[in-house]
């Protein structure tokens, strides 16, 4: 069985075409899984009426705005599919790559989809998106070219208990590859828009690499944070301690005065901030410890089991 979830804000011209591409790869027991995220042009109205002719297709509709990623997952929360794909509702993703990435998912547990002939504006939306791309490879270590494409195909056990939220749906395949899924890749079609506009413009971008930033810190530091504000704190403090003792020398072997020099007051302030960051590091590892102990949370994913 494979469940299509399918977020949707204000694409009432594109779902009646959207549906009757999907119903074509699709067998009778499959699902569609529509998500209005808070559409004001009717789109909820088309989708209940399809639902109506068609069990196979579901909705769940938001009562406003809140995002592809809230949207995402709640589809995922109610896919019933062993095989789960997702699809923007603009109709520039190409439903006939649907087998194509459930073909490749027989090798991988994520595949991605990769929108190698891109039909998008070069400077608005191509070329950030290059940028975009370039930057998430080198700070997630995923080597796929395609992030933010919309198509993508998971099996059902790698997104059970997956916890995304802001703008982090474009970096769920980085997720699951540092919880030790393999991801793949396939190139798909993608096409011009021809209804409805764009929903995502700089503003967007520059909130997901806010998002990526919090992914890597997460990522790596999120059971050990006192590496990451032990060592900045190390090296301030270190930095701060030599500067003050190069000073103390001079004092004692060249009799120099430093009441007013600013170097002095200058390791002084390496020295306090330094300790505070690492104290911040420590206060922190003993919060995720406590954390962890007490909510039974796992810091791992057991892909199978043999009993």
């Amino acid at each position: 069985m494979i469940s299509v979830i399918v977020p949707v804000y204000n694409e009432k011209e594109n779902i009646e075409a959207l549906y009757k591409k999907l119903i074509k790869v699709l067998k009778k027991e499959d699902e569609i899984i529509f998500v209005d995220d808070g559409s004001t042009d009717g789109s909820y109205e088309v989708i209940k009426k399809i639902h109506e002719r068609d069990g196979r297709v579901k909705c769940i509709k938001f009562a406003r705005n809140f995002g592809k990623t809230a949207a995402l997952m709640a589809g995922f929360e109610i896919a019933k599919g062993d095989a789960v794909v997702t699809i923007d509702g603009d109709l520039q993703n190409d439903p006939d790559d649907i087998p194509k990435l459930l073909e490749k998912l027989k090798e991988y547990d994520v595949v991605n989809g990769w929108r190698y002939d891109r039909k998008d504006p070069f400077f608005s939306k191509k070329l950030p998106s290059i940028i975009s791309n370039k930057i998430s490879r080198w700070l997630t270590g995923l080597k796929i070219h395609d992030f933010n494409c919309g198509l993508k195909a998971y099996k059902k056990e790698c997104i059970k208990d997956l916890e995304i939220y802001g703008e982090m749906h474009r970096y769920i395949p980085a997720i699951l590859s540092w919880k030790g899924y393999s991801v793949g890749e396939v190139k798909v079609k993608h096409h011009p828009r021809k209804f409805g506009k764009s929903k995502y413009g700089v503003a967007r971008l520059i909130r997901g690499m806010f998002d990526l930033i919090n992914f890597k810190f997460w990522a790596g530091y999120s059971t050990r944070p006192l590496h990451f504000f032990g060592g900045i704190g190390l090296i301030m403090f270190g930095v701060g301690f030599l500067i003050d003792l190069y000073l103390v020398l001079l004092k004692f072997l060249y009799g120099e005065t430093l009441s007013n020099r600013p170097l002095l007051f200058l390791g002084m302030l390496l020295i306090i901030v330094g300790f505070q960051i690492f104290m911040t590091g420590f206060l922190a590892e003993i919060m995720i410890r406590n954390y962890y102990s007490t909510t039974n949370k796992k810091t791992y994913v057991i892909k199978e089991k043999l009993e």
